[in-house]
């Protein structure tokens, strides 16, 4: 006899598990008129009935009861195996934001692949969904230290700090007078997020009275809003560690060298799922990680 539908073989075994339809049905992402039509197709392959149907639900007959742990047993095995073989690959699923990876992760990735060639990097460069980190499709995640509900099963490594400071053109700085926090009234302030928040905490921070966080326009992350300052179109709230390059190359200038604040996100960590996190190539991955944000430290302090 040829196999049965598999789809066919999965609602019966979910609707004899959970003694109904509806259960099955939401288990598997179906109708519970799907449920049903697969289960009256596995009726008709087999030609004998598998449920006697009640008021109340479902109740297995003879030959439901002879096939039921055969498939829950068989799903189980498949399952099991599938995840031994997933622990055996040498993929690392990443996803980092978009300039966390322009200009941190991305161009250090050829020195980790030519230290671990057995061992593929997939980067994601993109924002987290409002669900947060998704473990199931990752299996490392660039993020903020504190992120409000947060689950207990994501393990985090620390990696760099967030330390912010105004910076802007040489070009700029040498056009405008800009000898205190309070000159800044006068400046357009460029934001790398919709929320204003990393001009909106430094003012704070430092109890700068006057200059309108809100005002400026807004860009869909740090890269393209720290290019616009590059360009003189205004003053970026400049991570410093992200902004590196500029500074050192002299593009991005820093007028309050000395008033440089952490945020309350905290800095950057690696995060994961812990039941997965000292598998060997991940491990080797984080172990990388630390080591590459090792000299991004000193920079950051004045």
């Amino acid at each position: 006899m040829r196999l049965p539908p598999l789809n066919a073989l999965r609602a019966f075994e979910a609707a004899a598990r959970h003694n109904g339809y509806i259960a099955a049905a939401e288990e598997l992402c179906v109708t519970r008129g799907a449920v049903s039509r697969h289960i009256k197709l596995l009726e008709e392959h087999l030609g004998v009935s598998l449920f006697h149907r009640n008021h109340r639900g479902v109740d297995l007959t003879a030959a439901g009861r002879q096939l039921l742990p055969v498939l829950t047993e068989t799903f189980a095995r498949i399952a099991r195996e599938a995840e031994q073989i997933s622990a055996m690959t040498r993929d690392v699923r990443i996803i980092c934001p978009p300039a966390l990876s322009i200009r941190w992760l991305f161009p250090r990735l050829e020195q980790f692949q030519a230290a671990h060639p057995d061992i593929r990097v997939r980067l994601t460069t993109e924002f987290y969904s409002a669900k947060g980190f998704d473990g199931t499709e990752y299996d490392l995640g660039v993020s903020v230290e504190h992120v409000p509900g947060r689950s207990a099963e994501i393990a985090s490594m620390p990696l760099f700090p967030m330390v912010l400071a105004p910076a802007c053109s040489p070009k700029l700085l040498s056009q405008q007078r800009l000898t205190s926090p309070a000159d800044l009234v006068r400046m357009v302030l460029l934001h790398e997020t919709p929320q204003r928040r990393d001009w909106a905490h430094w003012l704070s921070h430092f109890g700068v009275k006057g200059v309108d966080a809100s005002s400026g326009p807004t860009f869909p992350n740090l890269d393209m809003a720290a290019r616009a300052a590059v360009m003189g179109s205004g003053v970026v709230m400049a991570d410093l560690a992200l902004c590196r390059e500029e500074l050192r190359a002299g593009t991005l200038v820093l007028p309050f060298p000395e008033m440089t604040c952490v945020t309350p996100q905290g800095g950057y960590v690696l995060i994961g799922r812990r039941e997965r996190w000292d598998k060997p190539h991940l491990r080797a991955f984080r172990d990388w990680a630390a080591s590459t944000c090792a000299d991004l430290a000193p920079d950051l302090t004045t």
